[in-house]
């Protein structure tokens, strides 16, 4: 009997990015899937504490194991900024283009583009929390490049490229991506539990 597990997100892409990493020995039900149309709140300073917050939210309130994500852009530079804010860091409502537009100004000058994207997972299944994480490094454009890809991907370059996430293809980011290493984390737990 395949395992089912609600995976706390609003965002379609995330849902199938997962979906295809996880293949079909677990499956993923939205958070519409269930009927949960209210906002989960994100109020922890942590990448953790969010993960965990949105996770233990679903599970009590729907008694059924679930999973969340939270990710952050941590910038050397900018003693690792905006961090958990990544989503909203140029304000309310969550903008895309004017978080990067706010990133690019704040480094200008500055020599060092280092910078990492950092995913944390926060399974709980049966009431008890488990952590995956995944993350890569890499530094920040010059200016923003690429159509594909959401947030923050037109400026950031991963190691080893000379392109930006948004200037690779779906296939490509997804094979290193932050969140397809804390995916795959996530993967290796279902698989050595559900034997």
């Amino acid at each position: 009997m395949t395992k089912k597990i609600v995976f706390a997100t609003n965002n379609r892409h995330k849902l199938e990015e997962v979906k295809n990493i996880l293949g079909k020995k677990i499956e993923i039900i939205s958070l519409q899937d269930i009927g949960c149309e209210e906002e989960i709140p994100e109020t922890a300073d942590t990448l953790e504490g969010n993960a965990e917050l949105k996770a233990q939210y679903i599970s009590q309130k729907y008694n059924i194991d679930c999973f969340a994500d939270d990710t952050g852009l941590e910038i050397a530079a900018l003693n690792g900024k905006p961090g958990v804010f990544s989503a909203r860091y140029a304000g309310e409502p969550s903008n895309s283009a004017n978080n990067v537009r706010k990133v690019l100004y704040e480094m200008q000058g500055k020599e060092n583009r280092e910078a990492q994207f950092r995913t944390v997972i926060c399974l709980v299944e049966n009431g008890k929390s488990h952590f995956f994480e995944g993350k890569i490094t890499g530094k920040i454009a010059q200016k923003p490049t690429g159509g594909n890809g959401f947030g923050y991907d037109p400026v950031f370059i991963p190691d080893g490229y000379n392109k930006s996430f948004a200037e690779l293809t779906t296939e490509d980011k997804n094979r290193i991506s932050h969140r397809a290493l804390a995916v795959k984390e996530l993967a290796v737990h279902f698989d050595n539990n559900n034997r």
